[in-house]
């Protein structure tokens, strides 16, 4: 039979927050347990986003394996034409389960999946009152709570109402979401592979969690990271979003150790939820036989650079944990060749010996899962809005940042030997040069990725050439 896959998804978790793979100080035994069995890839990046709510494209790029300028809009519905991964695990006789968080349209909810519980269809949420949905076969999920919920977007517009079928009141979101996913599997009677899709919450704010978690994380024993600032250096176009008004300028060291505490006892929390879910994997005999994906939807800033949130193309933001174990997958393996979270999709179409539909972008790096180091990519793009593109080659990552009709800022940065990104290299005489190829390939970049003819793309490229060509 088909192995069956579990797949995990967390919001808001920075590639460098896993204990046995990049970061001591924080305790993550379930995730070093993935580390173990499985193949870390400590370079996966998001191409950043077209909205400030970065994790709308980007889960709609995981779940197409399309590219962020081939996404419908902001990637917020998802067209019935755009193959979802979950349909493809339907195709191929998977009993498929989804809860958690889902922020791309509920038909899209139920192409991907026949059962599901706890559905969240909004973007985040008080962890301890959650509105969200039972599975509806009908895909109609039309209730909505007559006591409404106080919300705001990314845009500080607060909204009035949440539609959802209950309130999930006085329990972590982490815990509803990990015990829903352990009782369907246990639920499990092995006549056909399922595809458990668990997609949680946190630790996206309000850092909430039960509060034994936060005192294994004494707040004057936190480091502050090499890049602390008070504030960015410059105007990147997103510094008045919800993700940077969460702290008041300037940052201080007492506030950000705060904040850091705070994401590390979420993800300690998040952890051992994950843990009931092995164990419901192990109670089967299951848990080696499972393939399982964990990752992230983006990165976060939580202090450096003077930010707080995803809006940037430093690595803090673009990058995202990626450890996949199982059947097939070598162990206690590290790839540090890039890869894209939307070529996750297509990379288990072809471990698992299904056909990659048309309408994905990604490319497969199924290889390395067996241990064969050979980066299917050479160079990465990166895009935010109509403020920011970025190329990222070999040790070398340069940004250019366009704001209010004028390009503002050039950053360039050997990554390799400054992984904290602290030293502008982009006025070193003896970088013009590479400065003068990484642009030329950037425009060629945006051209493949279809960004020129995008309303975001449109806004930056005349600003952007009309500054080089000046």
């Amino acid at each position: 039979m088909k192995p069956n896959v579990l797949f995990v998804l967390t919001d808001d978790q920075r590639f460098d927050t896993i204990g046995a793979l990049n970061n001591p100080a924080v305790r993550t035994p379930n995730m070093d347990r993935l580390v173990a069995k499985g193949t870390a890839f400590t370079h996966a990046h998001i191409p950043s986003g077209t909205s400030g709510a970065v994790c709308c494209p980007s889960r709609a790029m995981l779940h197409t394996g399309r590219s962020l300028f081939h996404l419908d809009g902001s990637g917020g519905k998802i067209p019935k034409e755009h193959t979802l991964m979950g349909e493809i695990f339907r195709r191929e006789g998977y009993d498929t389960f989804g809860t958690g968080k889902w922020h791309n349209g509920k038909d899209a909810f139920n192409r991907s999946f026949t059962d599901g519980e706890h559905i969240f269809f909004g973007g985040m949420s008080d962890h301890w009152n959650v509105p969200c949905f039972h599975f509806d076969p009908t895909g109609e999920y039309s209730s909505t709570l007559p006591q409404g919920f106080p919300f705001l977007d990314y845009n500080n517009t607060k909204i009035k109402n949440r539609p959802a079928d209950h309130i999930e009141c006085g329990q972590h979101s982490s815990d509803i979401l990990a015990d829903a996913t352990a009782e369907w599997i246990s639920s499990k009677d092995g006549k056909k592979p399922f595809f458990a899709y668990l997609s949680f919450l946190a630790p996206h704010d309000p850092r909430t969690m039960p509060e034994h978690y936060k005192e294994l994380y004494p707040q004057d024993e936190i480091e502050l990271p090499p890049n602390f600032l008070g504030g960015h250096p410059f105007d990147n176009g997103a510094l008045t979003l919800r993700d940077e008004v969460l702290e008041h300028f300037p940052r201080t060291p007492k506030a950000i150790k705060r904040h850091i505490s705070e994401y590390y006892a979420m993800i300690t929390h998040l952890d051992d939820c994950l843990g009931r879910v092995f164990d419901a994997l192990d109670a089967k005999g299951l848990f080696d036989d499972t393939l399982i994906v964990f990752t992230g939807d983006n990165g976060l800033a939580v202090g450096q650079h003077g930010l707080m949130g995803k809006q940037n193309h430093y690595e803090h933001s673009i990058r995202v944990p990626l450890i996949m174990s199982g059947p097939g997958i070598d162990e206690n393996a590290i790839s540090s060749s890039p890869v894209y979270l939307f070529d996750i999709f297509s990379t288990l179409c072809d471990h698992l010996n299904f056909q990659i539909p048309d309408t994905n972008d990604g490319l497969s790096f199924a290889h390395e899962l067996k241990g064969e180091r050979k980066p299917t990519r050479d160079k990465l793009f990166f895009a935010y809005c109509e403020f920011m593109r970025s190329i990222k080659k070999g040790n070398f990552k340069l940004c250019e940042t366009c704001v209010e009709g004028e390009h503002n800022m050039t950053q360039l940065y050997d990554v390799e030997s400054d992984p904290w990104e602290l030293r502008n290299l982009a006025e070193a005489p003896e970088h013009q040069k590479l400065i003068e190829n990484l642009r030329t390939e950037l425009v060629d970049l945006g051209k493949d990725w279809d960004d020129r003819d995008s309303e975001w793309g449109q806004v930056f490229w005349k600003t952007f050439e009309a500054s080089i060509q000046s």
